[in-house]
């Protein structure tokens, strides 16, 4: 199926995808899903990391602060 084909389709009343095209548009949102999880869990875990760190200054500055 061409890229042209499967751009020019739309959803509506009396018109049914082929499975050739259900198929092909079911892979592409997959591979998004895939590729958005990727990016949000990458975050995440970057937010984790920066808080930590921000977590860790702090008690340093305190434990500094509390030794004198």
């Amino acid at each position: 199926m061409s890229e042209h084909e499967m751009n020019s389709y739309r959803f509506g009343a009396g018109s049914e995808p082929s499975d050739e095209m259900l198929s092909q548009l079911m892979r592409e949102v997959a591979l998004e899903a895939k590729e958005s999880n990727r990016k949000a869990v990458r975050e995440y875990f970057a937010s984790l990391r920066r808080e930590a760190k921000a977590a860790r200054e702090m008690w340093a500055e305190r434990i500094n602060v509390a030794n004198g």
